[in-house]
């Protein structure tokens, strides 16, 4: 028995279903009215599986969307794909011959799954949004909201709703059927991948070289083998990754068109290195306008789009990237996870607090603390963050707690490859990919990541670390590997990221919106964080280390929790207060207190 398939090809689908104990009429009628109700907003045909015998335990699967994807392979009743490419699925549904239910993910975690347990049923979606009408409640979980704060996105297996769960890339939950009792057991959760140090490594440079190069070009193979003579598009940043996939892109013959942000005279100009790339390869290259009108109409589309919260500035400019590259392709690639793989620019730090650890066992601060503090967002604050009630919830909560897997010593011995096995487990499979997936489907976009790639990632991790970071210079082989490739600026230019000016709109374009957004009467109500934390932020309050970019960074994780709660969990929104500074024009806020107090 298989789902029936949509008829219109190659637009990215979601799916919905339930299996386990109950009363089949039921579970379909719950079914039909979720997927009625989403019909007007989707627009899309929308079509159920067939299910025969009423066999037990019972299931049932819907695609919300159009695509002519592959068949489902053998035992798959559900599966999806951030590429289109279903030879090998990034997130399934299982059935086994004993009537036992699989969830699976592979080990990058470019798309996500979720499921639910509501009496006997276990409920699964690759969207959390899809899951929200099926549960009798959808209640904020505090674990997750405080996960949030201090990673800017949820760490999995939690979510930001009690009772919801997220499959955790690289691992597999079995439930084995119980049919005598009808009662779902526990799951077991079964590692399917672990990024682990070769014991053997690689400290031969022109042997690295070579190998690098072919699996590089092996990867992109891979990845347009289903491509005729349609053009791709490629994001563009202009730094060594982004570059790299858009120079293999050019060698192996796709029709190529370039996407790259351009945020005026505000924030780091990087799209001058892509100019030069793109004019290197002769390749077209679209520039895409960030400027703070654009980002406040695509705000809220891209808090829906993205279904979890996510903290960084980055998303809404790439939301506008992906809407723009969507008028003439429906395949783009990007660079994500080149810093992951080849040990990036925020890994120097790190090191050198491992040296210190190692030589200082009893320093103040352990080296997975030091870790943690790479997020930069609100750990370490909670007492100035949280209200009272919130902050009594979390008090046997331990950040730490939520890396300690990543950071395991017994898989990668050596701190670079520990490192960069944490990096693509939880910056990578918990925040980049996901999203990067998330705002390309919400404009029909298949996402292709090449860094992505099984073989070259299980490769890296034969690496010597000398070959990864050389001195002062990071990503070593991978420049040695492509400086033929590229322009010689681009290739040994320092990395900087994103420069996404957020300090810069939220205290002067934004400012009358703080008021809104983070209103302190909506804060109040909610009851989670103090009503006037955006007030303290902008006044450089609530901490030492929370200055320049920070204040920035900082505000727009509250925001995007804000427009998160309002827009997809569609909570009601309380009436708004004025007490607050961001009514005055903004050269008056530092008077603010004075005023109140009038």
């Amino acid at each position: 028995m298989q789902p029936l398939k949509l008829n219109s090809p190659g637009i990215p689908r979601h799916f919905l279903g339930y299996w386990g104990y109950g009363a089949q009429q039921e579970l379909e009628t719950l079914l039909t009215s979720v997927v009625e109700n989403l019909s007007p907003r989707k627009g899309k045909a929308l079509k159920f599986s067939a299910q025969e015998n009423n066999p037990v335990p019972i299931w049932n699967v819907v695609y919300i969307g159009l695509d002519g994807n592959s068949p489902p392979q053998q035992n798959q009743i559900a599966a999806i794909s951030a590429s289109g490419l279903f030879s090998s699925p990034d997130a399934w549904v299982n059935l086994q011959e004993n009537n036992c239910l699989i969830l699976g993910r592979e080990p990058f975690g470019k798309t996500p799954l979720y499921w639910t347990v509501q009496g006997q049923i276990i409920w699964f979606a690759s969207q959390l949004q899809l899951l929200l009408p099926i549960l009798q409640q959808s209640e904020v979980s505090i674990p997750g909201l405080y996960g949030y704060s201090c990673f800017s996105y949820v760490p999995t297996p939690l979510t930001p709703i009690n009772g919801v769960f997220a499959v955790t890339a690289g691992t597999e939950l079995v439930w084995q059927s119980d049919c005598q009792s009808g009662i779902l057991q526990t799951p077991e959760s079964k590692k399917i991948h672990s990024w682990r140090e070769a014991p053997e490594q690689l400290t031969d440079e022109p042997t690295a070289i070579t190998e690098l190069q072919t699996l590089l070009k092996d990867s992109i193979e891979r990845q347009i083998a289903d491509l005729k003579d349609e053009s791709v598009g490629v994001f563009l940043s202009g730094g060594l990754d982004s570059s790299v996939v858009a120079a293999l892109l050019v060698q192996a013959g796709v029709k190529v068109r370039a996407y790259t942000l351009d945020f005026g005279n505000a924030g780091i100009p990087e799209y001058p290195y892509s100019e030069q790339v793109a004019q290197f390869l002769k390749i077209p290259l679209v520039k895409v306008a960030v400027t703070p009108s654009s980002i406040e109409n695509a705000l809220i589309p891209t808090v829906q789009a993205l279904d979890l919260p996510f903290g960084d500035g980055v998303c809404i400019p790439l939301y506008l990237l992906s809407e723009r590259a969507s008028q003439e392709t429906q395949v783009i690639f990007n660079g994500e996870g080149g810093d992951q793989l080849f040990a990036g620019w925020t890994n120097k730090p790190l090191i050198a607090a491992g040296v210190y650890q190692a030589e200082n066992p009893a320093g103040q601060e352990t080296f997975i603390q030091q870790y943690l503090r790479t997020f930069h967002r609100l750990g370490g604050y909670e007492s100035q963050v949280y209200q009272p009630e919130v902050y009594a919830q979390i008090q046997n909560l331990h950040p730490e707690d939520w890396l300690l897997t990543a950071l395991n010593q017994d898989e990668c011995p050596s701190l670079l490859h520990r490192l960069r096995r944490a990096s693509l487990m939880l910056k990578g499979a918990q925040n980049i990919h996901s999203r990067a997936t998330a705002l390309g489907f919400a404009h029909g976009l298949w996402v292709r990541s090449p860094f992505c790639d099984l073989p070259l990632a299980e490769w890296t991790f034969r690496l010597s670390g000398e070959l990864c970071l050389q001195g002062a210079c990071e990503k070593y082989i991978l420049k040695r590997a492509v400086e033929n490739w590229l322009p010689p600026e681009i290739v040994w230019r320092q990395k900087r990221g994103t420069g996404v000016p957020l300090t810069s709109w939220c205290l002067n374009d934004f400012w009358h919106q703080l008021g809104i957004w983070l209103n302190p009467e909506i804060l109040r109500a909610h009851n989670h964080f103090y009503p006037h934390i955006a007030a303290q932020i902008v006044e450089g309050k609530l901490g030492a280390a929370i200055q320049g970019r920070r204040i920035g960074e900082t505000l727009w994780l509250l925001i995007m929790w804000q427009l998160w709660r309002s827009h997809v969990l569609n909570e009601e929104i309380s009436k708004q207060s004025w007490d607050h500074p961001f009514w005055l024009h903004r050269w008056l806020w530092r008077n603010y207190k004075i005023i109140r107090n009038w």
